[in-house]
């Protein structure tokens, strides 16, 4: 199976929406083509998962979570964020960047940035 990471870095709003917006579409295939879908919200667009004005953004995430998708942060943010708790709540996982790094290498994963 192949391994597809969605990695939203990018805080404005065309790379929030873009990056969740395909992250959702290929949510739609990823069975029928054989895909394992991960998002990894990293960087500026960490801050945009606790904004209540980020809410398309976060409307979509949470839709990926309930859909199965592994969205994941940063733990290392999460925790200088204060945000773990209500993150966890949302069912977004967390794991250092270091190493969801370092394992999308050791898988072959194909990373797109946005």
């Amino acid at each position: 199976m192949a391994k597809v990471v969605v990695h939203i870095f990018h805080a404005d709003e065309p790379s929030l929406g873009a990056g969740s917006h395909v992250s959702e579409r290929i949510r739609q295939v990823r069975r029928e083509r054989g895909v394992d879908l991960e998002v990894y919200v990293f960087g500026p667009a960490e801050k945009a998962l606790m904004d209540p004005a980020a809410r398309e953004f976060n409307d979509q995430i949470d839709q990926l979570v309930a859909e199965g998708v592994q969205v994941k942060t940063c733990l290392n943010n999460a925790v200088g964020a204060h945000a773990t708790e209500a993150l966890a709540a949302r069912g977004i996982q967390m794991e250092f960047a270091r190493e969801a790094f370092v394992r999308y290498a050791l898988e072959g994963a194909t990373v797109i940035s946005f």
